[in-house]
């Protein structure tokens, strides 16, 4: 008896320490995966999902509630002109590679992300920057050309995140960063694992081990959520399915708000799309509501511009392109195409595109438009629509915060060039007061939403559905990024 005694509580402390292992680590189902691992690289949103904050930092970030606060920067001053900006580093901030984080690597950082051949997705947002100086170990001066009431907020992007010379050449696959989990393991097609960073600068992590796993199929991510292999799905891509999580005391959901404006893009420079009649048209033959009623199962806001409607200078301009199927083939006539035209519609691989892609071919067959769906991967649409620019339709969900200044950029995918919208953007980048600032965002969502530069469908909701005791996750995504730095298992 005494021997089963020992050895019952020998086998109970194994357990227990076992359970306390496995609630050390998580695993995290997304359903892209990304492409390659550089932020700074590539406009691909599922890069962020897994790096944001978990690898890579910036001078500032955002905090869940979409804040600004201070990142690898610590303080900042602000010249009285608006021309310059002193930032002082966070100290004893080391690299996962050993190295020391300075005032050089951010000078590297930024003038690599600005340069004349830099690949970076969002250069724009680097525009103003006229010199970056390391005026010691601890301290970057920016100057601007002129004054940029955003730039606090544009160095929170995934895209301005803080890297080094030293390791740059491997960021694709092996990325070194400064954040509280170090990249430990790819398995391309498959999961990402992130370790706990014993020597962060900053709060450590509470998990030790974050594994992201990549589940494309819907119906793939619902048998890995109901057999528990998962511990967390961040934007569940079945939401049908969400009634049925909010119903099982193995799980909570969580439904937020993104930045995630959803369009039907345009190719405002290809033929017929270069003409605003048709594109008018292109809007009025939508039905939104029908959309995120069979495409999301009711989960979305509608959208009449590109612009988040929980943002308090949001203008609701939805009445402006409503659903009107008659008007649509009317504009089509005065446009010259009463007998309708075909285009292309390529979907890439998110629900909301596949699925919206098919209720959106019907509504426009009703018009008088055609359209050949292709289904691409990730990378093909990358390569053919957003750097090609090869398409007629394309559906997306534009996840990044305020990016309303894309309509200024003449090359941007969907080639919108209008001078007037381009003035517009240079005001606000040079305004810093608010009321200002609000009036001219107002104009803005007015102009490309009455030249209909996109076909603007819904704000996407985004449901995570996650085992009963984590906690910590982001309610909402202020931007793309799953934050694992406060995640934990409740006791």
């Amino acid at each position: 008896m005494t021997f089963l005694k020992y050895a019952t509580a020998s086998a109970l402390a194994v357990m227990v320490a076992g359970a306390a292992a496995a609630k050390s680590d998580i695993t995290l189902a997304m359903q892209l995966e990304p492409p390659h691992l550089d932020p700074t690289s590539a406009a691909a949103g599922a890069i962020d999902s897994v790096l944001y904050s978990n690898v890579f930092e910036g001078l500032t970030r955002f905090a869940s509630d979409g804040s600004i606060i201070p990142g690898l920067a610590q303080s900042w001053e602000i010249s009285d002109d608006g021309l310059s900006y002193t930032f002082k580093l966070a100290s004893g901030v080391m690299f996962h590679d050993g190295t020391t984080m300075d005032a050089e690597d951010v000078k590297f950082s930024l003038d690599r992300a600005r340069a004349e051949d830099s690949a970076n997705a969002q250069k724009a947002l680097f525009g103003s920057i006229a010199e970056v100086v390391a005026v010691d170990a601890g301290t970057v001066k920016i100057t601007l050309s002129a004054p940029n009431g955003s730039l606090l907020f544009n160095l929170a992007w995934g895209d301005a995140v803080i890297v080094a010379p030293e390791s740059i050449e491997n960021i694709k696959q092996a990325p070194v960063g400064t954040g509280a989990f170090k990249f430990d393991n790819w398995v391309q097609g498959d999961n990402i694992t992130l370790a706990r960073n014993p020597e962060y600068w900053g709060t450590p992590a509470k998990l030790d081990k974050v594994t992201f796993k990549f589940i494309s199929d819907p119906t793939a991510a619902f048998a890995a959520v109901m057999a528990e292999d998962v511990d967390v799905f961040a934007g569940y891509p079945a939401p049908e399915n969400v009634p049925q999580f909010e119903a099982d005391a193995r799980f909570q959901v969580i439904v937020g708000n993104t930045e995630g404006e959803t369009i039907l893009s345009t190719n405002n420079k290809m033929p017929p799309f270069d003409n605003v009649k048709v594109r008018a048209a292109l809007a009025h033959a939508i039905d939104r509501q029908a959309i995120i009623d069979g495409a999301m199962f009711g989960l979305g806001t509608p959208i009449g511009t590109h612009f988040a409607p929980h943002n308090p200078d949001y203008v609701d301009l939805t009445g402006e392109s409503a659903y009107d199927p008659e008007k649509a083939k009317a504009l089509l006539a005065e446009a010259g195409f009463a007998e309708g035209f075909t285009t292309t519609l390529k979907l890439p691989p998110p629900s909301y595109a596949r699925r919206g892609g098919e209720i959106i071919a019907a509504q426009l067959r009703e018009v008088g438009i055609e359209t050949e769906i292709t289904n691409l991967e990730w990378a093909q649409w990358l390569e053919e629509v957003f750097k090609g620019k090869d398409y007629g339709l394309t559906i997306v969900s534009h996840t990044e915060p305020m990016d309303i200044g894309i309509y200024a950029r003449p090359d941007y995918y969907f080639q919108y060039d209008d001078a007037e919208f381009q003035a517009m953007n240079s005001a606000l980048e040079a305004e810093a007061d608010l009321a200002k600032r609000s009036a001219l965002l107002g104009q803005m969502q007015r102009k490309i939403s009455g030249d209909y530069v996109n076909g603007y469908l819904f704000q996407l909701a985004i449901p995570t559905i996650a085992k009963a005791a984590v906690r910590g996750l982001w309610e909402n995504a202020p931007t793309q990024a799953n934050d694992m730095t406060g995640v934990y298992w409740a006791e």
